[in-house]
């Protein structure tokens, strides 16, 4: 009887256990009030039950469930458990970085998903140097160890630091790469354009040489590093290549051909990628209206603005700038202005540049006066030194000279920096 007795309440316990963790991935509130009424039933507790209670708590961004469940870890002794401190640890990592700061310090022993969770969290926050430190202290590294490091410099711009530890990881250190680190890696090499195509290659010939497939993600890391390097040749062949194109590869093949100049040619791919029923994003139609726009392909461009609607999607302030830069460019200056006045959204100092860059081309002071004003207002000469450049210049077309003086001298006062000023090619479409 006894015996049956003991079955019985194991498979209660087991019962409750299953319970929370079906209900953890399809709904944590659920999984929450069931470890409340295990509570007030009385069931003990084992760590799977704690674990599961407490991804459903991250999941559901609370923070003071979590705070709740820290208390009960350490009233049941669970906090030595390093699967489960470390599940807090990730918990307070997401919610509160400053109790995850105290939890890791007072934590009694560390495996390699505990500096980890710290090491993402400092790089997810900006600190690199911290996350720098946490990664020269942690006793032994793995690849996860690497790729955070690696993504946090790439993300706050040290794109040099990136590779620096790449080629360290690889040559010195002897851990073997994923295809996380690499990416991470081709995407700093990117931002650096042609500086960083020595060593984008050299990443393409590590995966070569190791018999990587080019997948989606990989793919369009290469696509991209090639195409910023200027080198679209390479990029075509990579795009070639790929087994599997989603949106965000054609897309990043069609910018960065209208980087490299091609802009017919980044119209062709967006034809291709249509045939092969792969739907446009916003980012997309933003390439394919600057091929217009840089290439002056004014039907073309009207057209593939109407089609940003007739695929689901609402035009984009930046879709709005290139019509107008292309629509001006090519002299129909007052279209140009009823557009911007027909606009869904607030029209930005980037889209009015554009109108403004387009009247100095056609040399059309007296049209440009009507939006002069608005834009002085949201410029910011400080940040803006080619907008008010551009605003002086056509200040002068139209024969004001004191204007054009005094916004020149508002630039010397003001100590402005060597910024970049509204630039149509540089600024609406980096």
């Amino acid at each position: 009887m006894k015996h049956l007795q003991v079955l019985s309440f194991v498979r209660r316990w087991s019962s409750w256990a299953l319970s929370i963790k079906k209900a953890s991935s399809s709904s944590p509130t659920k999984a929450i009030h069931l470890y409340s009424k295990m509570h007030r039933n009385g069931v003990p507790f084992d760590s799977f039950c704690i674990l599961f209670a407490l991804k459903s708590s991250t999941n559901l961004h609370n923070l003071p469930i979590i705070h709740h469940l820290h208390t009960h870890i350490i009233k049941l002794g669970f906090i030595s458990q390093i699967h489960v401190a470390n599940c807090l640890l990730n918990g307070y990592v997401l919610l509160s970085f400053i109790d995850a700061c105290v939890l890791f310090d007072e934590m009694p022993q560390k495996n390699a998903v505990t500096w980890n969770t710290m090491i993402l969290g400092y790089s997810r926050s900006g600190d690199m140097n911290k996350a720098r430190e946490l990664f020269e202290e942690m006793p032994q590294r793995d690849g996860v160890s690497w790729s955070s490091v690696i993504s946090g410099y790439t993300n706050v711009g040290s794109y040099m630091q990136s590779l620096y530890l790449f080629r360290r990881m690889l040559f010195f250190e002897g851990t073997k790469p994923d295809q996380v680190t690499c990416g991470a890696v081709l995407s700093g090499l990117a931002h650096m354009g042609s500086r960083g195509l020595l060593g984008g290659k050299s990443v393409h010939g590590f995966i070569v040489r190791n018999g990587w497939e080019l997948n989606v993600e990989i793919g369009a890391a290469l696509v991209n590093m090639y195409a910023k390097g200027g080198v679209l040749r390479n990029a075509a062949m990579v795009f070639e290549l790929m087994d599997e194109r989603d949106v965000m590869s054609w897309t990043v093949m069609i910018c960065g051909a209208v980087r490299c100049g091609f802009n017919k040619e980044a119209l062709v791919v967006f034809e291709k990628m249509q045939m092969v029923g792969i739907k446009p994003n916003e980012l997309t139609f933003t390439g394919v209206l600057t091929a217009c726009a840089h290439g002056g392909f004014l039907e073309e461009g009207r057209r593939y603005f109407k089609m940003i609607e007739e695929c689901g999607l609402e035009p984009r302030v930046q879709h709005y700038a290139c019509l107008v830069y292309l629509i001006g460019k090519s002299g129909k200056l007052e279209e140009a202005y009823e557009i911007i006045k027909t606009m869904r959204v607030e029209p930005n100092v980037v889209v009015l540049g554009s109108f403004l860059s387009a009247c100095k081309e056609h040399k059309q002071f007296e049209i440009s006066e009507r939006v002069i004003e608005q834009v002085l207002r949201m410029a910011n000469p400080e940040n803006d030194r080619g907008l008010y450049n551009l605003i002086a210049d056509l200040y002068v077309i139209g024969e004001k000279l004191e204007e054009a003086e005094r916004l020149k001298k508002l630039m010397v006062n003001e100590h402005v920096r060597q910024a970049k000023g509204l630039n149509f090619d540089r600024n609406v479409f980096r």
